[in-house]
């Protein structure tokens, strides 16, 4: 019997989220967010599942060749763009569109020769100040870039929200105004939603959105709304052992933890060694048997402890959920004081992960 952690990521759950995002944004072509091995949740596997978007975003110059040479063939840009020559060539080498944000990039641009030609997306910072062009740069760094040769025309034109999870934040509603007005009469096609955006900002719909999060069935906004979205990646293992203490004892490293009476304990085979919240706090909740029961003590590298005694039937060998149905990444990542991002980008490379398909209908 295996006590190893796996994740299941269900296949039908993507396609319900992107059916989703084509309900909030029907007008606009989708740049299907897929970096960081698609949030966790496996990059040439989600790929395949979003075989029908209009295009694909990375982070990195090798994502973008990992799915070329798979034999992806939709546009795919790299949202960190290139640092130096090399990177730029490896990106006309496999045909890889650029985000434009430096204006160092611009000078390795025009100093480069070549017959194949680049698509770039032009970058403006409206209050990030993460990547881009300030407003008073914008336009001067436009021009330069339509002289270079090796720069298809149009430009795609395109910002990133800071703070659009802040639903009643007039923040948000600045940032697109302002991206609007400098942009206004210029050439190319326009991207400004994020999830968040799409979601819960209907001025920031364009020609391009641009969905990470949601993709995954995970909500973006701070509010944590559903939004009849299907979680896409659960996390399993097993009860490995059973053992009964007094009260009065402690649990764990540090003894954090101390019963107030006499406890059943029940061990998961499951650890911070394969992704598990480090910082997930004492009364975590955890799916035994589909019941809910509370971590206690610290988590460790490969083992948590839970409390089973409101469970009158449990066994060794028992499934264990840590999120999932039923349970929420979101409500685990307010656990841990994180956010579900770093839980699903976390899982470490020992959980196996398996796909299944559940009709979300």
């Amino acid at each position: 019997m295996s006590t190893a952690a796996y994740a299941v990521i269900d296949t039908l759950a993507i396609k319900h989220n992107l059916s989703v995002i084509s309900q909030y944004a029907p007008q606009c072509k989708i740049m299907a967010v897929i970096k960081a091995n698609a949030y966790g949740h496996g990059l040439l596997t989600v790929a395949g599942v979003l075989q029908d978007v209009d295009a694909f975003a990375v982070a990195r110059v090798d994502e973008g060749i990992q799915l070329r040479q798979a034999g992806f063939t939709q546009s795919i840009t790299v949202l960190n763009g290139f640092v130096g020559e090399q990177e730029l060539n490896s990106m006309i080498q496999h045909n890889l569109d650029t985000v434009v944000h430096s204006e160092h990039q611009v000078e390795v641009l025009q100093r480069q020769q070549g017959k194949n030609l680049i698509s770039v997306w032009l970058k403006l910072d409206v209050g990030m100040n993460r990547l881009g062009f300030k407003v008073d740069d914008f336009t001067v760094i436009y021009q330069r870039l339509l002289k270079c040769a090796l720069v298809n025309r149009p430009l795609g034109l395109m910002t990133h929200l800071s703070c659009a999870d802040k639903v009643n934040d007039d923040i948000t509603l600045n940032q697109i105004a302002t991206f609007k007005d400098v942009v206004s009469g210029l050439a190319g096609e326009k991207s400004i939603a994020n999830s968040a955006g799409i979601i819960a900002w209907p001025e920031s719909l364009t020609d391009w959105v641009r969905p990470g999060i949601m993709l995954y069935g995970i909500s973006p906004l701070s509010d944590d709304r559903r939004l009849d979205l299907a979680p896409v990646m659960s996390l399993h293992s097993k009860l490995i052992a059973i053992k009964n203490i007094n009260s009065g004892e402690a649990v764990g490293y540090s003894g954090d933890w101390v019963s107030e009476k006499p406890t059943r304990l029940g061990i998961v085979a499951i650890g911070y060694g394969d992704g598990y919240p480090r910082y997930a706090r004492n009364g975590t909740p955890v799916l035994v048997n589909g019941k809910r029961v509370p971590l206690v003590g610290r988590v460790s590298m490969d083992m948590i402890t839970v409390d089973l005694s409101t469970l009158a039937h449990v066994k060794i060998g028992d499934p264990v959920t840590l999120w999932g149905q039923g349970l929420l990444v979101e409500e685990i990542a307010r656990c841990a004081q994180t956010i579900p991002y770093t839980l699903t980008c976390g899982i470490t490379q020992r959980v196996e992960i398996k796909t299944f398909s559940e009709d979300h209908g």
